[in-house]
């Protein structure tokens, strides 16, 4: 007699086996290991040629109930497939972003590589995530060995304000707009030390110089923010993704320009 969780789709099985990272209003995000499946029609037969032990980050979209469920199912879709064109679009423009493992639509479930590292918030003055315990014995660590937690990386602050600068500028000339531009949608791998973008759940393709300039401006909020003094960490980001852009810099400059002035001006009248 067949169990009651082997019945179950091999996606389902996966998010059961799975350890919960942190849940939203939209999502979850869970820590999977993909194991060979059989055949049996489902969006991840081809995990089967994976080593058994590669770590996976799962984001599922769960069913919404206060949605009707024919729509829910439908935003699911687009939602998951658009996040999956993006970031194949920014793999295929030399964008440095996780590597897509599976994507389930019916599902709602789209797994790509786990980064083993630290988003740029921990690592940036003011912004340590202290969600839970292991973190605030890192952060005790770090204070005691009175350590710059980037310098564990082997890169200076100013070298990682010029990868940040020249991972958008390469998403930007691909016309991808991330939507979502924080130091926590940034990550530091382990080893390699390189910059990797993340979470391209707001993503969407467009060549419009204001919406380029938009992400931006939200960045650079997210900056101010978070971090205590980071105008001049900032303008490092700027003054590498003007290089990088080139040609394609002076009329984003020109439209950012405008978008700080409208964002004043919303803040005065509150």
């Amino acid at each position: 007699m067949l169990s009651s969780s082997s019945s179950k789709p091999p996606t389902q099985q996966l998010l059961q086996s799975a350890d919960l990272i942190s849940q939203g209003a939209e999502a979850a995000i869970y820590k999977a290991y993909l194991r060979q499946v059989s055949a049996s029609g489902h969006g991840i037969d081809h995990c089967a040629a994976l080593e058994a032990s590669e770590p996976v980050l799962l984001k599922y979209r769960f069913h919404k109930h206060y949605r009707h469920p024919s729509l829910d199912a439908s935003l699911t879709r687009q939602r998951i497939a658009g996040e999956a064109r993006a970031l194949m679009r920014c793999m295929r423009s030399g964008v440095t972003v996780p590597g897509i493992r599976m994507v389930d639509v019916n599902e709602g479930v789209l797994g790509i590589e786990w980064i083993d590292g630290k988003s740029v918030r921990q690592l940036l003055p003011g912004g340590a995530e202290l969600e839970d315990i292991n973190e605030l014995e890192e952060v005790d660590e770090n204070e005691n060995g009175a350590a710059d937690p980037i310098a564990d990386y082997g890169v200076s602050r100013d070298t990682l304000m010029d990868m940040i600068g020249v991972e958008i500028a390469k998403m930007h000339l691909a016309d991808i707009i991330h939507g979502d531009l924080t130091t926590s949608n940034m990550m530091l791998r382990k080893k390699t030390n390189d910059l990797v973008l993340i979470d391209f759940g707001l993503a969407y393709h467009s060549t419009l110089v204001e919406d380029k300039a938009v992400d931006l401006y939200v960045l650079e909020r997210a900056f101010a923010s978070t971090h205590p003094d980071s105008e001049p960490m900032f303008a490092g980001v700027l003054s590498a993704y003007e290089k990088r852009m080139g040609k394609h810099w002076l009329p984003i400059k020109k439209r950012l320009d405008d978008v700080r002035l409208r964002g004043r001006k919303r803040s005065m009248v509150g």
